[in-house]
């Protein structure tokens, strides 16, 4: 098991299952998206993105928030320079990247919500695949209340996760709801005791790794994202064409190999560029 330094913006850990933690450190803060966090963020994003040993990721924060929203600071002086510049560059606050970003990604992303969870940051969490959340934590759109817009493609996914009446419910009225609520709705799989979330969530992560070849999850969440914006037709065409290719791989011989010896499969590592 690798970690990274403790003092960063955001950790990195790989442990031996081939799953790697990325977790968001700034706890004083409760983890606002700012003061350089953005930028660790999507770095440790590409070394998990990168390495063939990692095979999931799992996102979470340190302290009492998963990520509290913008870091308040970092918009004081935003708005400081677009009084004196006549606009507002919010760039240097969310990064160079949006959070669709790690929809790109080719492993699966598990967020385990571990508290408030507020403004980007629940935008970054709901560009990951699958969200677990700790019983009471906090969600909270926010945007209208702070005069702002549904930001950086919440508009998207919000109303695929959980229907249209509900999405535009907590877009209009940013209003807090809590996590119980957000399984209701199905925003999040599961909701465990906060002292059992971590646990919960790599044990979930930690069966992927062993048990789902690479290949096949690679192109499975591509398919999901990419087939949102086409129609029936197109996508099955697309679907067959990618089942013709999947069964080229190795990782069909041996999925189906280890089925009938009745044995964990042995996949290979995601080959770059060749998911």
């Amino acid at each position: 098991m690798t970690v990274s330094d403790t003092a960063a913006p955001v950790l990195f850990e790989l442990r031996d299952s081939g799953v790697a933690v990325v977790t968001l450190n700034r706890p004083e803060r409760m983890n606002a998206w700012g003061g350089g966090l953005a930028g660790a963020f999507y770095r440790c994003m590409d070394r998990a993105e990168a390495d063939p040993e990692v095979r999931v990721i799992v996102v979470t924060g340190n302290g009492r928030a998963f990520c509290a929203g913008a870091d308040m600071g970092d918009l004081d002086a935003i708005g400081g320079a677009s009084e004196s510049a006549g606009d507002t560059d919010v760039t240097q606050l969310v990064g160079e990247r949006h959070p669709y970003f790690v929809t790109g990604v080719n492993k699966p992303i598990i967020a385990a919500i571990n508290g408030a969870c507020a403004g980007i940051g629940l935008t970054q969490a709901l560009m990951c695949d699958i969200r677990f959340a700790a019983a009471g934590a906090k969600f909270t759109t926010a945007f209208a209340r702070r005069g702002l817009i549904a930001e950086y493609g919440i508009s998207w996914i919000l109303p695929r996760l959980v229907g249209w009446g509900a999405a535009l419910d907590l877009l209009l009225t940013g209003r807090t709801f809590y996590a119980e609520e957000a399984l209701e709705l199905g925003l999040v799989k599961e909701v465990v005791a906060p002292d059992e979330l971590l646990a919960r969530a790599l044990s979930y992560a930690d069966d992927m790794a062993r048990n789902c070849a690479p290949s096949a999850l690679a192109v499975i969440k591509r398919q999901v994202y990419d087939d949102a914006l086409r129609d029936m037709v197109a996508t099955s065409a697309q679907a067959e064409k990618l089942m013709h290719e999947s069964m080229q791989r190795p990782d069909f011989i041996e999925g189906i190999t280890a089925f009938f010896e009745k044995r964990p499969p042995n996949f290979p590592p995601l080959e770059e560029d060749k998911p």
